[in-house]
């Protein structure tokens, strides 16, 4: 039988107990791994184990997807009008407002995000794109194309089938939704990995998903690792379609793995290295707000950070006092405090890549402005930092650190600032502060980037698509965009009067 997790939150923001299964969920049902091993699930904030999943392997995936071809099949597919599966992803968007806070105390715990800003931006976020799309689901429609009247053509918008998925641990609630949703509600079924190291909100998703009635088969979560699950799914010849977020490394290895399978489709949402540029008429104290929201929420772990902000010479050093003063302002510490705005890095792991990117900063002539050191003696926090002083060949300056780390690089010609903010890899996004229309306008414009926002940073609709540009991706998630990653077009030719 499955591990049974049960927890008792008794902290300042939150008071409540979970108790739910920790097993795979395949097929309806949550069982064991075939191995009947698990992996311990670490809490960020302290390092000690919070419970233990059950570790899924080849054989899992392959039964996992034995119950997405069946259920797509018979259930799902074109076999399920849009109309119910758009009832179906409704039932499950009030069921996961009924248990928002418990979501939100779960992500707090699993991931080390403050509960403040679970509670208040990844649950709502989530809700809202599965709301979203749940609109979508009896609204996929091809057309009609006109050609000669000796015969009728149109178009269909049909499911591809079984999709594999595999999500990132930074925001693992979003991505689970950002995943799910676009799929459901087009007709595949779906077969997901989690990350191994923030799991519990993805099966706890999956106790509210059987509560909603979705058919067994339909939704299937297999916890394991990357090398295993990970790399089943990107290479099994069943699945035809992967939808991947996490590093540009592993995107390619996705990538390559889907290749030399069965060629299967491919939307990758990978790394980033953003610049924020603010201009001398900008509005300050909104351009120092938005600017360390962009780099130090979510512990800098955020594919969008805006890690290389850009500011122009006339008012650079007012922006370093004032954004010197945020960034102290910053508290550190337990997620479930009520002040808490940043709290520990995921992992040990990540913690010493964070602090080998500050050491590398250091060497490699940059100077520390704030931070760059620990903070408390036990869990994985740092403080929050910025160098300034840096080069365009630093790591710091190159390399997506994801962490709290910020490079401040002050600017004088207008022109160059955009060939400096494109001088990347990447291309995720960016953003321009200005009062002056015409320069955020032609400014953005000029951006290689696949969101830029002008006078703010992160925000986001599920109405608005998501990707990246060069190293940062292929395809575009959320917003109707995200509809054509999951069909395939079939052109229907009908013969009204053509006579051999």
């Amino acid at each position: 039988m499955p591990t049974v997790f049960t927890h008792e939150f008794n902290t300042p923001v939150y008071k409540g107990k979970v108790s739910f299964d920790t097993g795979l969920f395949i097929d309806g049902q949550f069982v064991d791994g075939s191995n009947g091993t698990t992996i311990d699930i670490l809490n960020p904030a302290d390092g000690k184990v919070i419970t233990s999943v059950s570790e899924g392997t080849q054989k899992d995936l392959d039964l996992a997807v034995d119950a997405a071809e069946k259920a797509f099949e018979t259930t799902w597919g074109l076999n399920c009008p849009g109309k119910k599966r758009g009832r179906l992803l409704s039932k499950l968007v009030s069921l996961m407002e009924e248990h928002a806070e418990e979501l939100a105390a779960l992500e707090a715990l699993d991931s080390g995000k403050a509960f403040n800003a679970t509670r208040s931006g990844d649950v709502p976020a989530a809700i809202a794109c599965v709301r979203y799309f749940a609109g979508w689901a009896d609204k996929i429609s091809g057309r009609v194309i006109e050609t000669t009247e000796e015969k009728l053509t149109y178009t269909r918008h049909e499911p591809i089938g079984v999709v594999g998925q595999i999500i990132p641990w930074n925001s693992p609630l979003i991505m689970f939704a950002w995943k799910i949703a676009p799929a459901l509600a087009t007709g595949n079924t779906v077969v997901l990995k989690p990350s191994e190291l923030t799991p519990l909100t993805a099966i706890r998703m999956c106790h509210l998903a059987k509560e909603a009635g979705f058919p067994p088969g339909v939704l299937n979560v297999v916890t394991g690792y990357g090398n295993t699950v990970g790399s089943a799914i990107s290479s099994h010849m069943r699945i035809h379609k992967v939808a991947f977020t996490g590093s540009s490394l592993v995107g390619r290895k996705v990538m390559e793995a889907a290749a030399n399978s069965n060629l299967k489709n491919v939307t990758l949402e990978l790394g980033g290295k953003s610049p924020n540029i603010i201009f001398n008429d900008a509005d300050l104290e909104q351009a120092v707000h938005w600017a360390m929201l962009g780099i130090f929420s979510n512990q800098g772990q955020s594919c969008i950070a805006g890690s290389r902000i850009f500011v122009q010479e006339g008012i650079y050093d007012e922006f370093l006092k004032r954004s010197t003063e945020k960034s102290r302002s910053i508290k550190v510490g337990d997620p479930f405090a009520s002040d808490t705005f940043q709290g520990p890095q995921i992992s040990k792991t990540q913690y010493d890549r964070i602090m080998g990117y500050i050491e590398s900063g250091k060497k490699e002539g940059a100077r520390i402005h704030i931070g760059g050191e620990r903070h408390g003696s036990e869990g994985y926090f740092i403080q929050p930092t910025i160098f300034l002083d840096t080069n365009p060949d630093m790591r710091i300056v190159k390399e997506e650190i994801f962490g709290p780390v910020g490079v401040v690089i002050k600017f004088r010609d207008e022109e160059d600032i955009v060939r400096q903010a494109n001088d990347t890899v990447y291309g995720l996004a960016a953003a321009v502060f200005t009062k002056d229309v015409n320069r955020a306008i032609t400014t953005a414009h000029k951006l290689k980037a696949g969101k830029v926002w002008v006078n703010c940073y992160g925000i986001g609709d599920p109405s608005v698509p998501f990707g990246g540009y060069k190293q940062s991706g292929i395809g575009r998630e959320m917003g109707e965009y995200a509809l054509i990653n999951y069909t395939e077009v079939k052109a229907v030719y009908v013969n009204l009067g053509l006579n051999m």
